[in-house]
């Protein structure tokens, strides 16, 4: 009788808990998860930080005693080939599993920290995990002064949430323009403007050089300066935006230290192949944190696809991955006010490419497609999604496209 392999998962997220659910009873796995929290769905944060669901409402289902919360892995030793943890457990494996997602990047900003120190000041809070949505949470009060810095899908997603809970809220945004790297020109317009109407006030083309703070200790000079406490925001222009919550919405970065501390490649992500393993066939890397034909995709629909790819290698013949062509979609209102969006794709045409686009400025939708050839490339939607699906599978799939317009119309051509 053949014992299972024992396979070890490092990251309690979307991937790592895919994977184990994929291996099933196929394997003895066990997946570390450094957060305390249940599970949960990252991509619906804003809506626990928006205050429309509650936390549990985003919980993924619940993976059973396979998985062990608030655990760290701290070391991997490739040549016992065991994880060392932060509870003192090793635990040897057959085949191990880096799924340790990304970190937010923190801007190098004056007044951040201390010297020496890495201490956020009070009221400044990073957006990533449950509880950087719960901390800040609880400092949202309506009428409070927020300023939200990244325009992004990121930033776009918290400014719209602190607004929904009444804040006041200013949007800097380092580019020309909102969610640059999903939308074209006139969609980023689109939502400029809705954000606007939303009562956000938007800064694009605006650098921050800073954080003004101020100590909250009743005694600084005999206290060191204690604890700090954010007031502002300085500007690169000298102008200064006043704050009592600041959200750090800079973009996120792969989680690489485990596997450069054993040795193992890392460039933008950790470098994987078609069957997602590492330079030691031992170890394969998933998600977030894996960088695949030099792609870093940090988006759910491709660590989902490659728990997949790694679950079929790992229990059949090896399956073969070959990339993701991922679909970004915002839901970004709440009763009343919706504003939906997806983009695929590339959404800025080259010379040469056709651009097919319908706009309805009463009913606030906009579409757009650029057309290579005879192949779909690329497009950005607002407003009423209902096609959305069609033109994704048609652009994921290169199929022959002989008429978009009732891929573009409300009714899919029905």
């Amino acid at each position: 009788m053949t014992s299972k392999q024992r396979v070890v998962v490092i990251g309690g997220g979307l991937a790592g808990l895919r994977l184990a659910a994929r291996l099933g009873g196929d394997a003895e796995v066990t997946v570390l998860g450094e957060e305390p929290h249940a599970p949960y769905n990252r991509v619906l944060l804003a809506e626990v930080l928006a205050g429309r669901y509650a936390p549990e409402v985003i919980a993924l289902p619940t993976p059973g005693p396979v998985l062990r919360r608030g655990v760290r892995a701290v070391r991997v030793d490739r040549a016992d080939r065991t994880v060392h943890c932060d509870d003192g457990a090793a635990l040897g494996y057959d085949t191990l599993v880096l799924a340790t997602g990304s970190n937010p990047v923190l801007p190098p900003l004056r007044g951040l920290f201390e010297p020496e120190g890495r201490e956020l000041p009070h009221g400044v809070h990073a957006f990533r995990t449950m509880d950087d949505c719960l901390a800040l949470s609880a400092t949202v009060r309506p009428g409070v002064r927020a300023v939200v810095i990244g325009g992004g899908l990121l930033g776009v997603s918290a400014a719209r949430a602190l607004a929904a809970r009444g804040a006041q809220v200013v949007l800097a945004q380092q580019s020309e323009r909102l969610m640059e790297r999903q939308l074209d020109a006139s969609a980023s317009a689109m939502l400029h403007t809705h954000l606007t109407e939303l009562g956000i006030e938007i800064h694009t083309e605006c650098r921050v050089r800073g954080l003004t703070t101020t100590s909250t200790a009743p005694h600084p000079a005999a206290q060191g300066g204690g604890p700090r406490k954010v007031t502002g925001v300085e500007l690169a222009d000298g102008y200064r935006l006043d704050a009592e919550v600041v959200v750090l919405a800079c973009g996120v970065r792969p989680r690489t230290g485990l596997a450069q501390a054993a040795g193992l490649e890392v460039r933008k992500g950790i470098v994987v192949d078609g069957h997602l393993r590492t330079g030691d066939p031992r170890i394969h890397a998933i998600g977030d944190c894996a960088e695949h034909a030099g792609q870093v995709y940090g988006l759910a629909g491709a660590a989902l696809e490659q728990a997949d790819a790694l679950a079929a290698t790992l229990t059949g013949p090896p399956t073969e991955y070959t990339g993701t062509r991922a679909l970004t979609r915002l839901t970004l209102g709440g009763t009343g006010d919706p504003f939906d969006l997806a983009a695929f794709g590339e959404t800025t045409p080259r010379p040469g490419d056709d651009v097919v686009r319908l706009a309805d400025a009463t009913r606030r939708t906009y579409r757009t497609v650029v057309v290579r050839g005879d192949r779909l490339v690329g497009g950005v939607l607002l407003g009423e999604l209902s096609t959305v699906g069609a033109l994704a599978r048609g652009w994921a799939d290169d199929e022959d496209l002989n008429s978009l317009f009732h891929l573009l119309t409300d009714d899919g051509g029905h």
